[in-house]
């Protein structure tokens, strides 16, 4: 399948979970695609695999706080690759305390990353994005971007919540310059996030919340992400996917 072919992609957090499966999708299905993380062995690695299957990549350091960074990556992008069709959002972290064990300094790095990093990411790319003709982009949000969850981690919810907002915010403004603007919102994917619930109560809870009863694979929300990022989607804008097992069902 080529449906992506002559397309470019930045994604950012690709050095594993999500971003890798994602980064290896989008260029299984033609596109070229600019690794981007903070690890870079492991975005380094990623890209080399990418390009020993035969696919275009590049890997690019990229602190997605930076503004500068953004701006030095969707240049490098443009140049390198001859223009920029498709941006994932995918980099983020997880804070996991309550509210009153929240510092102000945790409170801040979580929503930079996953909240501010989003913004940057939009915005430095904006003209690029317009001028593709092909223009996508995909913000990946959270179940919990939409719910309460477990009354933990109000960082992370907060800055999903925002990103899924924001998603519906940009679509509406960019839908006369035919960019199209989605956000994707897993629930409990396989990824090494997940790793420390491995065999414990919180695994069983996690499963027995999702009406599938397992954790999803990246691979499962990677394909969602190259559909809304080709032409398949071209009448889909301000969409909020879900890819939770029924999570959000119940």
């Amino acid at each position: 399948m080529d449906r992506l072919a002559g397309r470019v992609a930045p994604v950012t957090g690709a050095a594993s979970g999500i971003g890798a499966a994602t980064a290896r999708r989008l260029a299984s299905e033609g596109a070229a695609v600019l690794v981007t993380d903070v690890q870079d062995d492991a975005g380094e690695h990623v890209a080399k695999q990418i390009i020993a299957g035969g696919g275009r990549a590049a890997y690019a350091h990229l602190d997605v706080t930076s503004q500068d960074e953004w701006e030095t990556a969707v240049a490098g992008v443009v140049r390198d690759f001859g223009g920029l069709d498709i941006l994932v959002n995918n980099a983020g972290i997880v804070d996991l305390a309550g509210i009153e064990d929240t510092s102000l300094a945790d409170w801040r790095r979580t929503i930079e990353i996953d909240q501010t990093g989003v913004f940057l990411g939009i915005k430095a790319a904006a003209p690029a994005l317009a001028a593709s003709g092909h223009g996508s982009v995909i913000n990946i949000s959270s179940v919990f971007g939409s719910s309460g969850g477990f009354g933990t981690s109000p960082a992370y919810h907060a800055a999903k919540g925002a990103v899924r907002t924001l998603t519906k915010n940009i679509a509406l403004h960019w839908a006369d310059r035919g960019v199209r603007v989605n956000s994707v919102h897993p629930g409990f994917i396989d990824t090494p996030i997940l790793d420390p619930a491995k065999g414990t109560p919180a695994e069983h809870a996690m499963t027995g919340l999702t009406p599938l009863g397992r954790f999803g694979q990246p691979a499962e929300v990677a394909a969602d992400v190259a559909y809304l990022a080709s032409d398949d989607a071209s009448f889909v804008t301000g969409l909020e996917l879900y890819i939770d097992g029924g999570y959000m069902a119940r």
